[in-house]
This record gives C-alpha cells, structure tokens and sequence, in this order.
C-alpha cells in the first residue's frame, strides 16, 4: 500500500533535487580541470589556492546577515537568486582565458552558492522529521554528487573531443561551460515553478528565539577549524598526485570514479546512522577516515591505492555530512533556522577561504607533504572536540524514544523521481 505524505515534503523534496542535480553538473569537472586550467594560464600554486578561496569568500560576507533574511522574509526568494547566480557564473567561465577573469566568475559561483546553499538546506530541515533529517540531507547530497559524477564524465569527454578537433584548451573551455548554462537556466525555471515558500509565515511572525547558543558556538569553532584543513589540501591534491604519480588528469579522474559513485547513492541510506544512532557516531567517524586518508597520501604508490583510499573516505563523509546538518537543526529553532544555518555555514566557509591559501603558501614554501600531515592533525583533533564538547539534543533522544514506542518503521522515503516509498531500515 502507497503511503501518503504531507504535502510540502511531497511536492518540495523532488523538486528540490531536481534542481540541485542540474546546478551540480559541473562542479566535478571544476574541482579537476580548474587547477590545471590554471596553471595553463600561469597562475602560481598561491594563485590557484587563490581560486578556490574567492567561492568561499562572498559566503563569509554573506551568510551571517543572510541567514537571518531568509527567518524574516521566507527562503524562495534567496533560493532562486543563488541559482540565478550560477546561470551568470556559468556565462563568465565561457569568457575565462585569464586569471582574472577566472577569479572573477568564482566570485560570482560564490556568490550564488551563499543564497542557494543556506536557503536548500534550510527548505530541507523545514520539512523533515526530526527522525528523518539524515536522511534528507543524504537524499540532496545524492542529487548533487549525481550531477557532479555525471557531468564530470560529459566534460571529459568533452573536453578530449574538442581538443581532438583541434581546439585549444581556452576554446575547448568555452564550449564546455556554455553547454553547462543550459542545464542551469532549466535548474532556475524548475525551481521557479516547483519549490513553494517552506516558512509562509516568516513576513508576519516575530522572531522569538536567538539563533546563538554554546552548542552552535562549539559546532562553529570545530568547522572553522577542520573546514579550514580540508580546504587547505584540496586544491594541492591534483597537482600533488600528478607529481607523485605521473599520472594525467584523465586516469585520475577514472581513479576517483569508486569514490563518485559511493557519493551519488549512499548518503541518504548512511544518512539513516544519525536518524537511528545519533549524529555525533557519523561525525567523529568521518573526521577520524578523513585524518588516515590525508596522512596516506603523500605514501600512494598507484592509482589503485588512490581509488580505494578515495572511496572509504567518500563513505564516511557520506554518513558525516547529512548528520552535521541535521545536528544544527536539531539545536536550532524553527523560526531561527536560517539564522542557524547562516552561522554555521560563515564558520565553514571562513575556513575554507584562509585554507587554500595557506595550503598554496606552504606546498611553495615547505616540504610538499607538509599540509597533509597538517590536515591530519587538524582533523584528529576535531573528532575529539566532537566527542568531548557536542551533546545530542533532548529533541532527538524524545523524537527517538517516541519512535521506537510507535514502531515507525514505515515511514515514507521520497524518491528523486517523486514518488514515495516505504522506509523499511
């Protein structure tokens, strides 16, 4: 028997992935051809940090204030402005044939990513059970690691066709980001028709509660921190690997497909952990893989190594990241969870605009396997600060007890497709 749901989660979730699948596509191809694209133009390996650190700078402005706009006039409009700024940084990527310009639409990516991010995860713990959160979370996690691996694959193969007729690399570039506009226009039109106001009564009810508190205060630090260390690697591993391991962008990019794959399906069913075991489990787990996977890689020795320690990271990650958001709405209240999130998110993407940097600085500067040794440390002692400092919330351990005496094992699950069915985990 087909299960009925209310309504906002029936019709919003879908949608919802549907448009984080679109603006997803090319992410992947970014994260591997931009550093390599770079250093094509010129750029030093401080400039390329450089890069990534201009997404996450416009969030760090942004988010604090934004959060709170999307508690006092609602979250649809902020969402469709974060994907209408994509379309536009789409458009300046096709025109990127210098470092500048290059930096610029990153600005402009990060720009739409401060609106479109805080307003999807807010809509997602806007109509998700407390006992469903984690699984949520995972479920739009697979809609955007879905469209990163599948476009990552199209681009690609774009980018060795184009080049096989001749084109140079500033060509095949712009051919290949304005094909990714498309997919970006149709991402806006979608949400634009599907993805109703969550929080209706935002422009008349007064905001009671105050969204700061020790707990998102201690979430914050320990975000700052290991955001910080992760974003301090993640634009060093390309060109690293390619040191260490002679290997092109193409076999890394078959090297990391495990991983991919493990991103795109798992998280919504990894999710389930926090839902079922708590959040704090998930966390620590993927702080504690992520901190061994980092000290390994300066030891790889084949891609094969490189693929099998990818894919165990990507599973943890799957199962700690949908728990970290569903943790902070969990200590948030309804009227305050934009502001929330806000926080939460400056704290994240603070860290993650100073890491690139420093990472750049010290992979020029010090010995090339300094800022993953770092990173290890950094994270080891964050899954301790989870584990001593976070305290699940009286709401999830009453919402776990209340489930368990109901026996809702059949609570409906969305699929991408729309369609509902029973959750029998």
């Amino acid at each position: 028997m087909e299960l009925s749901l209310p309504k906002p989660r029936a019709h919003t979730l879908p949608a919802l992935w549907q448009a984080m699948f679109l603006i997803s596509l090319p992410f992947g191809i970014l994260s591997f051809v931009m550093p390599v694209y770079g250093k094509e133009l010129g750029a030093t390996a401080l400039e390329i940090g450089g890069l990534f650190s201009a997404l996450a700078f416009v969030p760090v402005i942004v988010r604090p204030f934004l959060g709170r706009a999307l508690d006092r006039w609602g979250r649809r409009p902020f969402l469709l402005l974060g994907l209408g700024g994509y379309v536009a940084a789409m458009i300046v990527f096709c025109l990127s044939n210098t470092v500048w310009l290059l930096t610029l639409a990153r600005f402009i990516q990060g720009l739409g990513q401060a609106f479109l991010w805080l307003s999807a995860i807010t809509i997602v713990a806007d109509v998700a059970s407390v006992t469903g959160r984690g699984r949520d979370f995972g479920q739009i996690d697979e809609g955007v690691n879905r469209g990163a691996l599948i476009g990552t694959m199209a681009g690609f193969f774009a980018i060795f066709t184009l080049i096989s007729f001749r084109l140079n690399m500033t060509q095949a570039w712009f051919w290949l980001f304005l094909a990714y506009t498309i997919p970006a226009m149709i991402a806006l039109g979608i949400a634009w028709r599907g993805i109703g106001e969550t929080r209706p009564q935002a422009t008349f009810q007064p905001i009671e509660k105050r969204p700061f508190s020790r707990q998102l205060f201690a979430l914050m630090c320990i975000v700052f921190v290991t955001g910080a260390s992760t974003a301090m690697v993640w634009p060093l591993l390309m060109i690293f690997l390619q040191d260490n391991l002679h290997a092109d962008i193409g076999a890394l990019g078959w090297a990391y497909l495990p991983a991919a794959l493990i991103s795109s399906f798992l998280p919504s069913r990894l999710g389930r952990i926090a839902d079922r075991w708590g959040r704090k489990l998930p966390m620590i787990g993927g702080l504690i893989v992520g901190a061994f996977a980092s000290a390994l890689i300066p030891h790889l020795g084949s891609l094969v190594a490189l693929a099998m320690l990818w894919a165990v990271e990507s599973a943890s990650y799957a199962a700690s990241t949908p728990a970290e958001r569903a943790f902070v709405a969990d200590i948030a209240g309804e009227d305050v969870r934009g502001s929330s999130y806000g926080l939460y998110t400056f704290a994240y993407f603070l860290g993650a605009a100073m890491g690139p940097l420093a990472g750049g600085w010290l992979y020029d500067n010090t010995n090339l396997a300094m800022p993953f040794y770092l990173n290890t440390v950094v994270l080891l002692i964050g899954a301790v600060l989870v584990a001593t400092v976070l305290r699940e919330t009286r709401e999830m351990k009453r919402a776990e007890v209340v489930k368990s005496a109901r026996g809702e094992c059949g609570e409906t699950e969305i699929l991408p497709g729309g369609s509902p069915k029973p959750n029998l985990m």
